[in-house]
């Protein structure tokens, strides 16, 4: 299996990018460590606007004109998703529970919101008072979601302390998903986003996001 073809490498703003979303002109990154999220200009590489999250934001995700984050909150690491309104900051009265109150990256198809279980292999799409609507089996560890015109693709791996990570390719129109790895991804990747042209993810222990297409 062919490598995806890297297009670009770039230093992240904040250490430890956890999480990524795109909203037609903004990229959208969460830090593991600063628990902030970041609105980045993709063209300038800076950051115009700045926010503490409730928790640690795992996933984002794009809903309209705002964002779905999916946070790890208390002590106890209770998994929540939370709105965020670009601009203004989080919503405190809209809170989510994950399914199993567990989940790390978050997608949306436009309709409902997808929670993924990376240790399960699990993608739940939820509806919107956060109960489950159907699952499905992944083929993979989970570490990033997104979908790009109605098909969800997903970053995973089956030993993430090793390099062998996948793009993988999931068609869910049917009653059975058609799943398929498509690229290998040479890095430990963490979420998953697309711009109209190109994915992202981010090589967090590198402190570092990376553009990419599946193969040359």
């Amino acid at each position: 299996m062919k490598d995806i073809q890297e297009l670009q490498r770039l230093a992240s703003p904040a250490p430890k990018p956890q999480s990524l979303a795109w909203d037609g002109t903004t990229l959208w990154m969460g830090s593991r460590e600063t628990k902030r999220i970041y609105a980045i200009n993709p063209t300038t590489w800076t950051v115009g606007w700045e926010c503490a999250a409730p928790g640690t934001p795992y996933g984002i995700t794009v809903v309209g004109s705002e964002l779905r984050v999916l946070c790890s909150e208390t002590t106890e690491d209770h998994r929540v998703i939370r709105r965020c309104v670009p601009g203004q900051g989080f919503d405190p009265d809209f809170a989510l529970p994950c399914p199993d109150d567990t989940g790390s990256q978050l997608s949306y198809d436009g309709q409902r919101l997808h929670v993924s279980q990376w240790y399960p292999k699990k993608v739940v799409a939820v509806a919107a008072d956060g109960k489950p609507e159907r699952v499905i089996a992944a083929p993979h560890g989970i570490c990033g979601q997104v979908f790009v015109d109605g098909t969800l693709y997903l970053a995973g791996t089956d030993a993430e302390d090793t390099l062998e990570y996948w793009l993988t390719r999931m068609d869910l129109r049917g009653a059975t998903p058609v799943i398929a790895d498509v690229a290998r991804i040479p890095f430990q990747a963490r979420a998953l986003t697309w711009d109209g042209t190109k994915f992202w993810s981010n090589h967090r222990e590198q402190n570092q996001i990376v553009a990419f297409v599946p193969v040359a």
